[in-house]
């Protein structure tokens, strides 16, 4: 875990939302089309799916959700020509022991 890559991965106001959608998915998304392919979003959820509710170009979310995966707050899955995020719960939990511990 580097803090400093997590700090600036959350220093953006989207990224930072986009967190907090992949916290509780279920009441952001709708889970039915993924249900309907034998999936949920435990896998996580789909680039078009976020970038939809952020309203930005998919370029754009793809770089936010590359800088986030960098800093070790995502895990990405790819299934056929989707890919899947989800937050990486375990260096979520050490960057707040981190801030618990050192700030």
């Amino acid at each position: 875990m580097e803090p400093l890559m997590i700090y600036k991965a959350l220093s953006n106001e989207t990224r930072s939302q986009i967190m907090l959608w992949l916290k509780n998915p279920e009441e952001f998304f709708d889970e039915k089309p993924y249900l309907q392919q034998g999936l949920n979003f435990r896998i996580g959820v789909c680039v078009g799916d976020i970038q939809a509710k952020a309203g930005l170009a998919q370029s754009v979310i793809s770089s936010y959700l590359l800088t986030m995966q960098k800093a070790g707050l995502l895990e990405s899955e790819r299934i056929g020509k989707w890919t899947y995020y989800r937050r990486n719960e375990k260096t979520i939990q050490e960057f707040s022991e981190y801030i618990k511990s050192k700030l």
